[in-house]
């Protein structure tokens, strides 16, 4: 009998993407089948990650903390994209003040005829 050098290889997932996945299976209202097939995995899969998850197998690691960001930069570029969308309105309404003068000026000259 031959000997297999490899067998299947299986694909391995992160931890971090697999307590993802567990967290949105939690949610109100998703389900097993729906969260396994958005994230392209088998729902079986994702019920045996939950069941780890229960069981203290797959844990998240808590030594890794979010960057810490000082909130003068968050505000400043909350401030900037708002200046953005403040700017784009602006051209928007602009251009609908421009084709409102313009449906006008045709109205009128097409009832002066």
């Amino acid at each position: 009998m031959p000997a297999y050098k490899s067998g299947k290889k299986t694909q391995q997932y992160p931890t971090e993407f697999k307590v993802t996945a567990v967290r949105l299976s939690l949610r109100d209202g998703a389900t097993v089948k729906g969260v396994a097939q958005s994230l392209d995995i088998h729902p079986f899969m994702l019920s045996r990650w939950r069941k780890e998850y229960r069981e203290g197998i797959i844990m998240e690691d808590k030594r890794k903390k979010k960057p810490h960001i000082p909130k003068q930069k968050v505000e400043s570029n909350r401030l900037a994209e708002l200046e953005r969308q403040n700017e784009q309105l602006r051209l928007e309404n602009d251009l609908l003040k421009k084709w409102q003068r313009f449906v006008a000026q045709e109205n009128r000259q097409n009832s002066g005829s």
